[in-house]
Formats: C-alpha cells, sequence, structure tokens
C-alpha cells in the first residue's frame, strides 16, 4: 500500500494546471448511455474513480478508451442492464447508471452503493422521482430492480432535499421519458449545469438550467445524437491548491479553472486575508500576511462546499484566532480533526461544529487518510508543519486528485510516494 511522506514547513511557487472534474465526469459517463453514437469527451481526469465507473460501463458491454484525457465511448453496443455489486460497492456513484438503464431500456438491476464513509447518502429520493415517473421498483438480495415496460413517464417531482446525484438521475431518466417532466428543488452545482447544458446542446428541450426548476421534454424512448463535450474544471481541486498557497503562504497560479465556481470558497479565502489576480481562465491566489480566523458553515451550492470543510479546517489551524465550521451535509465528516490533531491542532469538536484555536505550531507524525477530501487536508497541514508527516491509506486521495504529489512537487513541495 502507498503512502505519502511530506517535509515541511515548505514554501511554494509556480504554476499547476486544474484537471477535470471528477465530481462533474462521473454523471457524464453516464450520460452517454442515452447517446446512439459514439463520442469523444476530453479533460477527462485519470483518477481510480473514473476508471471504476468505466469498468462497469464495460461489462455492461459499452466499448471505453481513455488516453491523454481523451475518453473515446460507445454506448449504443450495450447489451447488459444489471451493474453488479463488485463494482458499485466501490463507489457511490455508480448509482447514476440507474436512471439512464431504466429509461433507454426500461428494466434494470443495480446494486445498493458503497463509497466514502462521511456519512449516509440514501437513494431513497432517486427510487421516489422513479416510482412517480412509472417504475416498480424493489429491492431484493442487494439489489435495486426497476421496471417500466412502457417507459418512464414525466411526472412534477418535488425533491424533499437537495441532491445532487438525485437531479442528475433524474435529468437523466426525463431526458429519455414520454412528455414533460418538471423537477423542483433541484442541486444547480455548476456538474449539474453541465449534464443540462450537455443534453440541450444535444436537442433535448430542457429550461430552467441554473435554477432549482428544471423542465424537460422527453424523447419518449428514443436515444439521442449526442455531441462531443469538453470537461468542466475540478473546482475543489482549485479550491485545494488555493488553499495550499494559504497555509504555505506562497503565491501560486492555478490554470485551466473556472473562478465563477469558485466564489464561496475565495470569499473566506479573502476574510482570512488572501488576495487573488483572476482572469478568464487564471487565479494567482496572493497568502494573507497573518491568516484571519474565519466561520464556515457547509450548505449546497452556490454556498460553502462541504467537499470544502477538511481543507480550510486545515487551514483554520494556522490563523489567528477561534474559527466556526459547521457541517451541515454529512455527520461523519470530521474524521479528520483526531489526524490533525496528531499534527498538533488544537479542534474542539461538538456533533456537527467544530471549533478550531488557530496559532498552535503543527509537527509532523504518522496520519491516517478516512476519506478522499480529509486525505487533502492532512497534505496541505503536512506542507505546514514542522518535520515528517507520513500519510498513510492514500488510495482514498488517488479516487479523486489526479498526480496530486507530481503536481505539488513541480510547486517546491517535498513530498513523495512510497510503499508501505
Amino acid at each position: 500500500m502507498d503512502y505519502l511522506r511530506i517535509q515541511g514547513p515548505t514554501k511554494l511557487q509556480g504554476t499547476v494546471v486544474i484537471s477535470g472534474a471528477k465530481n462533474a465526469a462521473l454523471p457524464l459517463i453516464t450520460l452517454t448511455l442515452l447517446a446512439h453514437n459514439p463520442l469523444k469527451i476530453t479533460n477527462m481526469p485519470e483518477v481510480v474513480d473514473i476508471k471504476t465507473l468505466l469498468k462497469l460501463l464495460q461489462n455492461l458491454g459499452a466499448s471505453c478508451s481513455l488516453e491523454n484525457h481523451v475518453l473515446s465511448v460507445d454506448t449504443s453496443t450495450v447489451n447488459h442492464t444489471m451493474a453488479n455489486y463488485d463494482i458499485v460497492k466501490t463507489m457511490r456513484a455508480s448509482i447514476l447508471v440507474l436512471g439512464p438503464l431504466l429509461a433507454r431500456f426500461g428494466h434494470c438491476e443495480v446494486s445498493l452503493p458503497g463509497g466514502c464513509a462521511i456519512g449516509q447518502r440514501p437513494i431513497d429520493l432517486h427510487l421516489k422521482a422513479l416510482e412517480q415517473m412509472g417504475a416498480q421498483i424493489t429491492i431484493h438480495a442487494g439489489y435495486v430492480h426497476a421496471v417500466a415496460p412502457e417507459g418512464l413517464k414525466g411526472a412534477h417531482i418535488i425533491f424533499d432535499k437537495i441532491t445532487v446525484t438525485g437531479t442528475a438521475n433524474i435529468v437523466m431518466a426525463a431526458a429519455l421519458a414520454h412528455g414533460k417532466t418538471i423537477l423542483t428543488n433541484c442541486a444547480r452545482e455548476p456538474e449539474v449545469v453541465q449534464l443540462c447544458e450537455i443534453l440541450r446542446d444535444s436537442g433535448i428541450d430542457i429550461s430552467g438550467i441554473g435554477t432549482s426548476e428544471l423542465t424537460i421534454i422527453g424523447t419518449g424512448g428514443k436515444t439521442i445524437d449526442m455531441v462531443d463535450f469538453e470537461v468542466i474544471p475540478d473546482r475543489i481541486e482549485a479550491g485545494t491548491y488555493l488553499c495550499a498557497g494559504a497555509i504555505t503562504h506562497s503565491s501560486i497560479t492555478l490554470e485551466n479553472v473556472r473562478a465563477d465556481h469558485l466564489d464561496a470558497v475565495t470569499g473566506k479565502l479573502e476574510q482570512m486575508g488572501c488576495t487573488f489576480d483572476i482572469t478568464e481562465s487564471t487565479m494567482t491566489i496572493h497568502p494573507a500576511p497573518q491568516l484571519k480566523h474565519v466561520n464556515i458553515i457547509t450548505q449546497e451550492y452556490p454556498a460553502f462546499p462541504t467537499d470544502m470543510q477538511a481543507q480550510f479546517l486545515a487551514l483554520a489551524t494556522l490563523s489567528t484566532g477561534t474559527s466556526i465550521i459547521e457541517e451541515r451535509l454529512f455527520e461523519n465528516r470530521f474524521m479528520h480533526v483526531s489526524e490533525l490533531q496528531r499534527l498538533g491542532a488544537d479542534i474542539m469538536l461538538n456533533g456537527h461544529t467544530a471549533t478550531v484555536m488557530g496559532g498552535t505550531p503543527l509537527f509532523g507524525a504518522d496520519v491516517m487518510a478516512t476519506d478522499l477530501r480529509a486525505s487533502s487536508a492532512l497534505v496541505l497541514a503536512a506542507m505546514a508543519a514542522e518535520g515528517t508527516t507520513n500519510v498513510h491509506r492514500i488510495y482514498h486521495l488517488d479516487r479523486g486528485y489526479e498526480n496530486l504529489e507530481q503536481k505539488l512537487q513541480a510547486l517546491g513541495a517535498k513530498i513523495e510516494r512510497l510503499k508501505e
């Protein structure tokens, strides 16, 4: 098993190119199940989660090849509708095949999902919406069995709570349904917006893109002549590198980035004293002379993203004063706190709220990654800590960050990947 050894404290400088967004690419890959033509998707991140989902598509009968961040995919040959447990157990996003498979074939069996340990993310909202569209759903032996022999039918669906994967799943199902579907209380994340934009550009009548209410006129079961497209830049990877600049008191430049997707993140960094130079596709962060404390509440987009909470918690350990970070989306998303405490961080945890007493020096230690974003928080803290930190169980990191240690090495970090 691999681990990262990091020598700190370190200073960074230079430019880092941001990869395509994993959280956009995953639903976009399942979107290709609605297409009857071969597709090329560019700016595809080459991370473990992407490769896992491509393996699932191949098991369904699709042909896929990923080379130099270009995915060539043809799902016209799909002839299986069972997404089996062996793959789905490793990644919760596999549930995104449910809507497209059911809409296209009228039946499918999809294993109940697994994934990371940050908390419960039940799929009941997906299933309830599909039932409203006429699907008959049963759960047996760990699988969702869904049938809609006459196809899915348009409906007015009100999500009880905002769900990113639920919105994406039902948007894809509605694209091939019979009649009009109205979705209310939708997620507005850039990743959902891109999915909708590609459907619109491929001829689907869809309105309300970027708002909480979408209206979709389905094709009545006919597959789509889909356009080639490019995956949007990864706003979470970008935010992580901005935090890397802030925590090491370094000016670094990000290329291939959408600053408009990062307003909540840059707003908090500005409150902490950082400044930015921004162009259409680049961002340069200038560090604060002294990081100020910050208060954060994680909420759905466009508010502060839960996927940046761990990185800011690490950053807050070096600030002046006391920072309050409240996690409102996932109940187990503070597992990195105990690992940061091993580095010397002064953090008090009370339910869904972390109180960070800033200004305590960090010292290198052995720490263990517990989920994807927690992994990056430990790397950030290690670059600011005095001495050597070994970050174990970095397979979590590899799920969503492409070439992290190489990118940080190029910026001047003393980081290397070693075998246990």
